[in-house]
Formats: structure tokens, sequence, C-alpha cells
């Protein structure tokens, strides 16, 4: 019994030992690490506790502001500190190609862990063997065979438009944000999920509100950053209970987006082949998760609501954002407007015809239109990723590995060595003889690297028939402008107010 008792004695001290000393070992990594990013620049602190809360503001807009500032004041990387994190910055092509090309720097910043309530390990968020693993169940849904599909509703949804737009033209402008959100909302659960949605209903209209709120609470848990995990959140947060309700809201509206495609999903379905196109049928990104949870068992019914979660935001906020910035921006370059219309009628022969596929493929002006509209404004316009391994930059400075670095794609695009006069909107940079010999990491509005976004053939598409239906049924004149707009800092790029054009019926 004594025996037994010492063993145990020894067993726990042991332990006690083993914990102390892998602490001892954590703290000491902690402070080399700290010692070596003290040597990049950055703005001054205020405090362990504010670090440089004071310098960046307390706004989103003027927090967008304060990121721009700090380029040109600590150009090509600043540091940040906010409490107790230090997040580098980076805004040159090469240091994000040494970061977004390497496999082993895959895993997502703790940035997006402000949204993980909501979003939890779908494939934006998750990292490793499960991100192989849902990258692989995903990627069918956006072949070509499906986007070609995909074109009939792309123009039934922009007929709906057109007639919201018809009776909003009546107005001296159109604010665009609502309507094109609803739009695009509509698109991706048609196409991706299968299913319809009409903002008939209070919970389709209460899903709308709830995400743009939620916007307000990832602003506060960046610069809170110990209301990121759920007890520091439940203490601190002034925001804990609407977070839980909003999260609620968002998550109830996509789990009915699922019951519905579940009621008409059938045996038969679930037991095909796991392919992309069977027939002439259309297999949506709803069908591949089912059938591989019935036909392989490689996913279950959370990981379908995660992957679910993930793609009727991201599948539909993201192009919101870039048609508003893109209707804006042919308002004020009426030039630009005139060619792109001309383009269509060369291309469609009867620009009030619906596009096919191969015909909004050939719309090649009004492709480099969205790509520089998408430049000047990329809906996503930083990434952050947790360094898997020590980095040296091209600069020169060290980055240890576990450092959180943000690459913010909207300085990358705005580097005036790439691209001259950066914030003139000019389609003809997108000329093949203009981009050749571009560096292939100074264009990021779709990310780059393994985990570019799966979605930008669909996104490309779904904005180009929307620009025909909206140019052959109007002239856009403007209300804001590049200069009186105030981009915000939140989960997309956004206005802090809504974007105005004016709609002048074409005919």
């Amino acid at each position: 019994m004594n025996t037994l008792i010492e063993l145990i004695l020894i067993t726990v001290l042991l332990l006690l030992v083993l914990y102390l000393l892998t602490g001892l070992q954590t703290f000491y990594i902690f402070i080399k690490n700290y010692m070596i990013l003290q040597k990049i620049p950055g703005p001054s602190r205020y405090g362990i506790i504010k670090g440089n809360i004071p310098y960046m503001g307390n706004s989103p807009d003027v927090v967008f502001k304060q990121c721009r500032q700090a380029v040109k004041d600590f150009y090509p990387i600043y540091k940040i500190y906010v409490a107790h994190k230090i997040s580098i910055h980076i805004v040159t092509h090469e240091d994000s190609e040494l970061v977004m090309s390497n496999p082993i720097h895959n895993k997502k910043g703790y940035i997006y862990k402000t949204v993980h309530k909501w979003l939890k390990f779908g494939l934006l968020t998750s990292s490793g063997e499960k991100w192989q693993t849902r990258r692989k169940i995903l990627t069918p849904a956006f072949h070509f065979n499906i986007l070609q599909e995909f074109v009939s509703v792309f123009n039934e949804q922009t007929e709906q438009l057109i007639e919201a737009l018809k009776e909003e033209c009546k107005k001296p402008y159109v604010e665009l944000n609502s309507l094109v959100t609803q739009f695009t909302l509509k698109t991706i659960s048609e196409t991706a999920m299968g299913t319809k949605v009409n903002f008939q209903s209070k919970n389709d209209r209460n899903y709308e509100k709830a995400l743009h709120d939620m916007g307000k609470i990832f602003f506060h848990k960046f610069f809170h950053p110990w209301c990121i995990d759920e007890i520091g959140n439940f203490l601190f947060s002034p925001f804990f209970f609407e977070e839980r309700k909003l999260t609620k809201t968002l998550h109830q509206f996509t789990k009915e987006v699922i019951q519905e495609k579940e009621k008409t999903f059938t045996d038969e379905e679930a037991e095909e082949e796991h392919s992309v196109y069977k027939g002439k049928k259309r297999r949506a990104m709803l069908d591949l998760l089912l059938s591989a949870k019935k036909n392989e068992s490689i996913i279950d019914d959370d990981g379908i609501h995660e992957e679910v979660d993930t793609f009727m935001f991201e599948g539909h906020d993201t192009t919101a954002t870039a048609l508003s910035f893109m209707l804006m921006l042919l308002a004020n370059n009426d030039n630009v407007q005139k060619c792109a219309y001309q383009e269509m009628v060369e291309v469609l022969e009867n620009p009030n015809k619906q596009p096919t596929y191969n015909e909004l493929q050939n719309l090649r002006y009004m492709e480099r239109c969205i790509k520089e509209s998408l430049r000047l404004y990329p809906s996503v316009y930083f990434i952050s990723r947790t360094l898997g391994e020590d980095l040296r930059l091209t600069s020169g400075y060290l980055l240890p590995k576990d450092t959180d670095v943000f690459i913010h794609i909207y300085d990358v695009h705005h580097n005036p060595d790439v691209y001259p006069d950066p914030e003139r909107f000019d389609p003809d940079r997108f000329l093949p003889e203009n981009a050749q010999n571009r560096h292939p990491y100074a264009y990021l509005p779709f990310s780059a690297g393994p985990r570019n976004c799966i979605g930008q053939k669909f996104a490309i598409l779904e904005m180009k028939a929307t620009l025909c239906a909206i140019l052959s049924n109007f002239v856009l004149e403007p209300v804001d402008t590049p200069e009186t707009i105030k981009p915000m800092a939140d989960i997309v790029l956004r206005t802090k107010e809504d974007i105005k054009v004016k709609f002048i019926p074409r005919f």
C-alpha cells in the first residue's frame, strides 16, 4: 500500500515538474519571439493593454484609414500591438508570395476565431486534413459544366433584380447594398444549395440584418482579443448576448436551407457516384455534401452545417460588395460604361436577350472592368495566417514560427510601383500585354496559392450576367464617388454608408 502511495506521489511530482518545465519553455519561446519582433517598425504603443488601439482609432472607417497610413509610414512591414497580441502586417507581393504559396503556412490566423461561434470550422476557417477533405468534396461543385448550368439561374435572378431597380430608379438615387445583397443571396441559395430564398419571410430578412450586425462583433473582438475565447467573451464582452442571438438567427436560416434540400434529396441521388455532373442533372454543392455524408461517411451533419454557413456567407456577401463598388465605378467612368455596353451589343447582338455561358465568356472588356474594380476594392481586403515555421522576408526581417501575419491585399493592389496612378480606374491594366509580366501575387482578389478561392469563376460569371442585365436596361450616373465613400474595416470590405448610384432607364 505504501509503495502504491509513493508511486502515485512520484508520478504526480513528475507530472508537476513536466508541467512547470513546459510552461517555462513556452514562456521562453514567447519572450524570444517577442524580442525578435521588436525589430519590426510600427506605431508607438500607448501602454500594455491599449497597445496601438488609440493610434488605430475607435470606428471601422478610421481603422481602415489608419491601416493605409501605417503602410505609408512603415512600408513594407509594420507591427500592431493589441493587448498581449502582436500581429505583423505585410503589404508587398514578394512577401505575400512567401506566406501564401507555402502550404506550411496554411493555418488561418487568430483573427478568424472572431467568427468561430458562427462559422465554426468550415472551409474558410479549418486547416490540415479536415480542410483538405472538405476542399476535395466541394471542388467539383464549381466545375465548368456546373457553371454552364448556373447561367440560367443567374439570368432568372437578374430579371427580378431589374424589376426591383425599375421601381427604385424613380427615386433620385438607388441605395445599392440591400438590393444587391438580396440578389446575390438568392442566387447562391438556388445555385449552390439548390433551394430558393424569396425574402418574403421574416427569417429571410433577419438573416441579412444579422449578417451585417456581425461586423460590429468582429470589430470589437479584434481590438479586445481577450473576448475571443468563450469565457473571456462571457465575462468582458458587452455583445455576448447579442452575438448569441445573431448566431442563432444565422444558424436557423441555414438550417432551414438544409432541411428544405433534404426534402427533395432522394436515396437514389445519394447512391449515385460522387461525381460533379450526372447527365443533365445539376449537382449543387449541398447535393455533394449530402452524398458525401450518406455515401462515403466523410462528413456529418455538423460538418454540412459548417460548410453551408460558410458558403451562404462567402458566396453572396463578397459578390454583393464587389457589384456595389463596380456599379459605382461604372457610373463615375462614362467612357468605360459605354465601351462595356458596346461590347455587349457586339457579342450578344441583341443586348436585351439573356446571355449564354459562351457569350459571357466572350465579354473580355467587361471582365477587365471587373478585375480592375476588384483591384481597387477587393471584397476580401486582407487575410491572416499563423506561420508554420520561421520565415525570412524579402526585406530581411525574420518572423518566428507561430507569428500571426496579416497580408493586406488592398495595399498590394494599390502599390504604385506595380500599378502606376493606383487610384485611377483603368480596365486596360488587365490587357494581356499589360498583365503578362506582372508578378502573380500582385493581384489577389481571390487569394492565391493552395487556399485560393474555390468559387472565383462562379463569382466572375455571376457579376458578368448581372452587369449585362443592368447595362441593357439602365445608364448609370454618379452620386457617390471614390472620393466621397468611406471604406471601413469589417468582415468584408464595406462602406460606412450605402453606396448610391442614379439609374436612368435606357429606353
